[in-house]
This record gives C-alpha cells, sequence and structure tokens, in this order.
C-alpha cells in the first residue's frame, strides 16, 4: 500500500511539473509574439494577451498543489514551534482538517461555476470560460490530495511510525 502510494505521488508531482514548464513556456511565447506583433509590425493579436492571461490563472492554480508540497504556504508559527513534536502534529492534523474542509466548499463552488460558464467563451481564445474555471477544480483537488498525505503522515508520527521521507517530497 506504501508503494502505490509513494507512486501515486510521484506520478502526480511529474506530471504537475511538466504541465507547468510547458504552460509556462506557452505563456512566454504568445506574450513574445503579442510584443513582436504590437511593437514590429504595428499589429496587434486578438487572442495573445487572453492567451497568456489564461494560462497564467492556470498555472497560478495548479501551483497551489506544488506549494503545499513543499510546504510553502504562509503560516504563522510563532506559537507552534514552542510546542513539542507531538503537539505540533495534533495542530498541524486539526489545521489541515479545516483547509480541507475550506477546500471542498472552493471546490464545490467551483464545479458550480464550470457548469455555469460551459455556455460563455472568451472573446479573444473562442473557448468556453469553463475551461478557465476548472483550473480550480484541479488545482484545489490535487492540493487536497497532498493535505491527505500530510495528514496520514503526521497520524503515522504519532502513533510512533517512523516516517523516512515524506511522500509528498518525492
Amino acid at each position: 500500500m506504501e508503494e502505490k502510494r509513494k507512486g501515486f505521488f510521484n506520478i502526480l508531482n511529474k506530471t504537475e511539473e511538466v504541465c507547468l514548464v510547458i504552460m509556462f513556456a506557452l505563456m512566454v511565447l504568445a506574450i513574445f509574439l503579442q510584443i513582436i506583433m504590437r511593437f514590429v509590425f504595428n499589429n496587434s493579436l486578438s487572442w495573445s494577451e487572453e492567451l497568456g492571461k489564461f494560462i497564467f490563472v492556470w498555472i497560478s492554480w495548479l501551483g497551489i498543489s506544488i506549494g503545499q508540497r513543499k510546504n510553502e504556504h504562509i503560516k504563522i508559527t510563532m506559537v507552534v514551534d514552542k510546542l513539542s513534536p507531538k503537539y505540533q502534529n495534533i495542530i498541524e492534523i486539526v489545521a489541515n482538517f479545516i483547509l480541507l474542509v475550506i477546500l471542498a466548499v472552493t471546490i464545490y463552488y467551483a464545479i458550480l461555476l464550470v457548469q455555469f460558464q460551459q455556455n460563455v467563451n472568451y472573446a479573444g481564445i473562442k473557448i468556453s470560460s469553463s475551461w478557465g474555471y476548472l483550473s480550480l477544480v484541479l488545482g484545489c483537488s490535487f492540493m487536497g490530495l497532498r493535505i491527505l498525505g500530510r495528514i496520514y503522515e503526521n497520524f503515522r508520527m504519532l502513533i510512533g511510525k517512523d516516517i523516512e521521507e515524506p511522500i509528498d517530497k518525492m
């Protein structure tokens, strides 16, 4: 079971990284093309700026999962740092459960937005705006999976099982 979990998170990590690199390259290319068209040819593309914004939204929402994986989201730990490791684990579990509830509510409303926006198209790139809101659903879902993995690790540490390397750090 442990190997399946590690394998799943390894696949998720690689997929996120590859997708983000490709999206970043496409965003830079679209914006660069817009700059060349505007300043060299005195002509503007109707779709490139909108495509750049669209990809930036996807990068941002998928990036929250990577922030969770690297444990780089902003936290105020002044009090928690003074506690014993056992109580730090307990507080992290509670905080992560609260975060899961927030993510579940966000995902619920994001799914409603995806459904509501199906027939509304972006003007420049001519695709449904529900594709933009789908990034919110996926980003929050991936972050939720990582939080569940972290909660599992915290419970294992509480009962005394050593974790040699956290599954979401691989």
